[in-house]
C-alpha cells in the first residue's frame, strides 16, 4: 500500500478543510497535483463511470463480467449496435435487454463532468486513493466510488470504525452513539456511517463536534441529500470529512440500494459497532457482512425489555463483542497496547486497611453495639493485646469509638460497610 494525495478537482468553495485525526490530518497537501491521487487509465475511468449508471451496486454477475472483459470491453458489449447471444456468460436474454436499454441512455464521461463541477472525484481500483480492503468483496466490490471532500479516502479508511444502528433510536441510543463517535474521533479514529436518521446521524454529529473525521456512505448520488432532513449534516460532512457512494451524481436511493450500501460500510472499516437494532434491521446486515469479511463486530447492550436492543443482544450471543465506550472499541480494533482502562469500583477507606486491622474491624457488631476488647479479640480470633492495639489504631482513623469499657463502630464505618456490600 502506498500513500496518496489530493485529487482531480477535489475542492471548490463549498468543500474546504481537511479535518481529521492526528496522524491523518495533513497527509495530503491542498495544492498536490491531480496525478498524485488519480493514477489509473482515464479511458478505464470513463468506462467505469458509465458502468455505475448501468450496473446496480453489488451485482456479482456484473462484477464477474467486469473482471473477465475489463471496463471498456464490458461497456462495448452493452452499447454495441448488435449483441451476440451468449457473449455475457450467465445472462438471460431479458437481463441483457434491460442492461442494454439502460446503456442506451448513458453518455460516457458525462457524470465525471458532474462530479468535477461539485468539486469531487471518481475513484477506481488502481488509483492510489482506492481503499484496497474493498477488494475483499470479490465480484461484489464497487465498480468505483464517487467522492466529495478533500481528505484522502484510502488514508482515512485505514483507521476507521463503522458506527451504525436504528433509525428510530431511543434517546439512549442517540447519546451512546454520539459519545462513542466523539471518543473515537478524539483518539484519532475515523467514524464511518450511513447518514441516516437516528444512530447514524448521531455518530456523524459526535465526530464533527469533536473536530474529528467522519465518512458518510450514501445509497444515492453524493449530490443527493437523503434523507432530505439531513441536508445540512451531509453538507457539513462534505466540508469537514468525506461523502462517498457507488451511484453517480443525480441517482436516488431505493430499498435494495440501502441494503447493498451496507456491504461497503462493513468492508471499508476495521470493525463495526451496532448501537440499537431490531431483529430485522439493516444494521444487522452490516454487522453480519462484517463478520463474513473477517472484520470485528461489536455491540452496545441495552435494556432487555427494549425491542430496539433485541437485534444487538442476538449479535452478542454470537461472535460479536460487547463494548460500552470508545476505549473498549479501540482496544479491539487498534494496535497492540491500545488497552482500555481497567474497570474498578470506588476505593473505600476500609479497603486500605491491612488484613489484621480489617479482621478486627469486622469483628465489631454492625448494629453499633459496644463490646469489650476481650470480646473483640475472641470474635477476631486474635490475642487480646493485638486486638487492643488494632482498636486504638482504628480509633485514630475514625472507624471505631470508645463507649465506657467497650468499643463500637462509628456511623461513618457503618456507611462504608454498607457501600462495600452494595447497600444503601
Amino acid at each position: 500500500m502506498t500513500g496518496a494525495g489530493p485529487g482531480d478537482g477535489s475542492g471548490d468553495g463549498a468543500v474546504t478543510g481537511v479535518g481529521g485525526p492526528d496522524g491523518i490530518r495533513g497527509i495530503v497537501g491542498d495544492d498536490a497535483p491531480p496525478s498524485v491521487r488519480h493514477t489509473g487509465n482515464e479511458a478505464e475511468r470513463v468506462a467505469r463511470s458509465a458502468l455505475t449508471q448501468i450496473l446496480e451496486p453489488g451485482d456479482e454477475k456484473g462484477g464477474r463480467w467486469l473482471r473477465e472483459f475489463g471496463a471498456q470491453g464490458l461497456l462495448s458489449l452493452l452499447t454495441a449496435g448488435a449483441y451476440e447471444k451468449g457473449a455475457l456468460p450467465g445472462a438471460t436474454e431479458r437481463r441483457v435487454t434491460g442492461l442494454r436499454a439502460r446503456a442506451a441512455g448513458v453518455v460516457p464521461g458525462e457524470r465525471l463532468d458532474a462530479i468535477r463541477a461539485l468539486g469531487g472525484r471518481f475513484v477506481i481500483p488502481g488509483d492510489t486513493e482506492w481503499p484496497t480492503q474493498l477488494d475483499d468483496l470479490g465480484d461484489a466490490r464497487p465498480v468505483g466510488l464517487w467522492v466529495r471532500g478533500r481528505p484522502d479516502l484510502r488514508a482515512w479508511a485505514l483507521r476507521s470504525v463503522a458506527v451504525v444502528g436504528a433509525r428510530a433510536c431511543t434517546p439512549y441510543g442517540a447519546h451512546v452513539s454520539g459519545s462513542l463517535a466523539t471518543g473515537l474521533a478524539e483518539r484519532g479514529w475515523v467514524v464511518v456511517s450511513g447518514a441516516a436518521f437516528g444512530v447514524d446521524g448521531a455518530a456523524h454529529r459526535g465526530a464533527l463536534a469533536a473536530g474529528g473525521a467522519t465518512i458518510a456512505v450514501l445509497a444515492c448520488g453524493v449530490d443527493v441529500a437523503y434523507p432530505p432532513g439531513h441536508l445540512e449534516l451531509i453538507k457539513r460532512i462534505a466540508q469537514q470529512g468525506l461523502v462517498i457512494g457507488e451511484l453517480p451524481p443525480g441517482d436516488h436511493p431505493t430499498p435494495s440500494r440501502f441494503v447493498l450500501r451496507n456491504r461497503v460500510i462493513a468492508a471499508l472499516s476495521r470493525g463495526t459497532v451496532v448501537v440499537e437494532a431490531e431483529h430485522r434491521s439493516g444494521s444487522l446486515v452490516t454487522a453480519r457482512r462484517a463478520q463474513q469479511l473477517g472484520r470485528l463486530t461489536m455491540g452496545v447492550p441495552g435494556p432487555v425489555t427494549s425491542g430496539l436492543s433485541a437485534g444487538v443482544h442476538e449479535l452478542l450471543r454470537g461472535e460479536a463483542v460487547l463494548v460500552t465506550d470508545a476505549a473498549e472499541v479501540i482496544e479491539l480494533v487498534g494496535d497492540m497496547g491500545d488497552l482500555a482502562p481497567e474497570r474498578t469500583g470506588p476505593v473505600l477507606p476500609r479497603d486500605l486497611l491491612d488484613p489484621g486491622s480489617r479482621q478486627v474491624l469486622e469483628a465489631l457488631p454492625a448494629q453499633r453495639v459496644a463490646i469489650t476488647g476481650s470480646e473483640v479479640a475472641r470474635r477476631a480470633a486474635v490475642p487480646d493485646d493485638d486486638a487492643l492495639g488494632r482498636l486504638y489504631e482504628l480509633h485514630s482513623l475514625g472507624f471505631v469509638e470508645r463507649c465506657g469499657e467497650g468499643w463500637k463502630l462509628t456511623t461513618g464505618a457503618i456507611r462504608g460497610s454498607n457501600a462495600r456490600r452494595g447497600g444503601a
